[in-house]
C-alpha cells in the first residue's frame, strides 16, 4: 500500500544534511528525463512536472495556481506529488507538495553553497521575505551555524514579519549596502528587473539566485553573471527556460560556456570553489528531478522511522 505522507509528519523525520547528501547521491545516477505539461482555465493553472531517474524511481509533481483564491483567504498554489517505484511502476507515496516544494528550493540552493561559498562566511543576506526566505534562513542555519543573517524586502512590514519569525535576523533598509558587505547572497523574490548589481559584488561572495523560474524574470544583471563564476543546478532546465540565463544569452551579454558546471558535475569537481577571493553566482532553477530526489529522500525517512 502506498504511503501517505503530510506535511509535518514528514517534516519532523528530515534534516538538512540528509537531504543534500540525497541530492547529490542522485546526480551519481544516469541522467534524468523530465517534463513540464500546463493546462489553463482563464488565470487558473494546472502544472504537472515530471521526472525518471534509472534506479531511483519516478515523480509526477501536480501545481494547482488559482490567483483568485487569496481573496477567499485560501492559498492560491496547492498539489500533490505522487512518487512511483522503478522496479515495478507501482505508486509508493503520495507526498504533500508544500513539503516537498520548500526542501527541495532551500536544500537545492543549500547545496550548491556547501560547495560554492567560503568555508568562513559569517554574513547572509536574504532579498525577499516570502515563506522561501523562512525556509532559506533554516536551510543556511544548519550549515552556517554561527551566521548573521540580514534580510532585505521591498516592503519593510514583510522583512518585520520575517525578522519576527526568525529571532536574530536584523532589517536592512538599502540594499546595495546590505549586498556589498554580505558573504553569501541569497534572493528569492519576483523580481522581472535585476534587483542585484554586479557592481556591488566583493571578491569572495557567494550570489544564490532562486526567485526568477519564468523566462521574463531577473534578479541579477548581466553584470553579476560576467563579474562571477557561474554554475546552476542543471543546464537543461535552466539556460533555455529562464530569463536570469536565457535573457543574456540571447543578448550575447554571456555564453553558453559562461555556464561552469551543474550538479552532474559534482564528481568531476568542477562544480567548486577555486580561490577565496572568485565571486560565484548560482541558478537554482529547481526542476522535477530535484522533486524526485526529495520525495525519494522523504520517503526513506519516513520509512525508518522508529515503530510507534
Amino acid at each position: 500500500m502506498a504511503e501517505i505522507i503530510g506535511y509535518d509528519e514528514g517534516e519532523a523525520r528530515m534534516t538538512w544534511p540528509g537531504l543534500c547528501t540525497a541530492l547529490e547521491v542522485g546526480h551519481t545516477l544516469p541522467r534524468a528525463q523530465i517534463t513540464d505539461s500546463f493546462l489553463y482555465r482563464g488565470a487558473d493553472t494546472l502544472l504537472s512536472r515530471a521526472a525518471w531517474i534509472d534506479g531511483l524511481g519516478l515523480a509526477v509533481k501536480s501545481a494547482t495556481i488559482f490567483p483568485g483564491n487569496a481573496a477567499r483567504d485560501l492559498p492560491s498554489v496547492n498539489g500533490g506529488v505522487s512518487l512511483y517505484s522503478d522496479s515495478d511502476g507501482t505508486l509508493s507515496a503520495i507526498i504533500d507538495f508544500h513539503l516537498v516544494t520548500k526542501w527541495k528550493t532551500a536544500g537545492d540552493s543549500l547545496l550548491a553553497a556547501t560547495k560554492l561559498a567560503r568555508k568562513d562566511s559569517r554574513d547572509i543576506l536574504i532579498v525577499g521575505a516570502g515563506s522561501v526566505a523562512r525556509s532559506l534562513h533554516a536551510a543556511y542555519s544548519s550549515a552556517f551555524p554561527d551566521a548573521r543573517f540580514t534580510v532585505w524586502n521591498r516592503s519593510r512590514a514583510g522583512a518585520e514579519r520575517l525578522a519576527a519569525a526568525c529571532p536574530g535576523v536584523t532589517i536592512a533598509d538599502d540594499l546595495e549596502t546590505a549586498v556589498r558587505s554580505a558573504d553569501i547572497v541569497t534572493s528569492a523574490t519576483m523580481a522581472t528587473e535585476p534587483l542585484i548589481r554586479g557592481d556591488w559584488l566583493q571578491p569572495g561572495q557567494h550570489v544564490d539566485l532562486i526567485g526568477a523560474f519564468r523566462p521574463d524574470m531577473r534578479e541579477a544583471d548581466d553584470t553579476a553573471l560576467q563579474r562571477a563564476r557561474v554554475f546552476v543546478d542543471s543546464r537543461d532546465t535552466t539556460l533555455d527556460h529562464i530569463g536570469e540565463l536565457k535573457i543574456p544569452l540571447q543578448s550575447g551579454a554571456i555564453s553558453r560556456d559562461t555556464v561552469l558546471a551543474d550538479y552532474y558535475d559534482l564528481q568531476g569537481g568542477a562544480f567548486a570553489r577555486r580561490t577565496d577571493d572568485e565571486i560565484t553566482l548560482f541558478k537554482n532553477g529547481g526542476g522535477a528531478h530535484l522533486d524526485l530526489m526529495t520525495s525519494r529522500y522523504i520517503l526513506d525517512a519516513w520509512q525508518t522511522r522508529p515503530a510507534s
